[in-house]
């Protein structure tokens, strides 16, 4: 039985997802200081909105880092 040659997928995709969840923060971080102005019952739906949001562009690409495709 062979080895699999090591890919760089990996490292290098987990690299990018930390990227982009530092990216999403301080989106979110920027968004705050209005957000927080408003009434309690108004800013709950957007920091659930915001809180859940940042799967999305995710999804892609753990899927790439598991499978090498963007797409199932």
């Amino acid at each position: 039985m062979t080895d699999p040659k090591p890919s760089l997928r990996k490292p290098f995709g987990v690299l990018l997802l930390i990227v982009l969840i530092a990216v999403y923060s301080l989106v979110a971080v920027a968004v705050a200081d209005p957000v927080s102005r408003l009434h309690v019952l108004v800013q709950l739906p957007i920091w659930v909105v915001l809180g859940i949001a940042w799967v999305f562009p995710a999804r892609p690409l753990v899927r790439w880092i598991e499978t090498g495709r963007f797409r199932k």
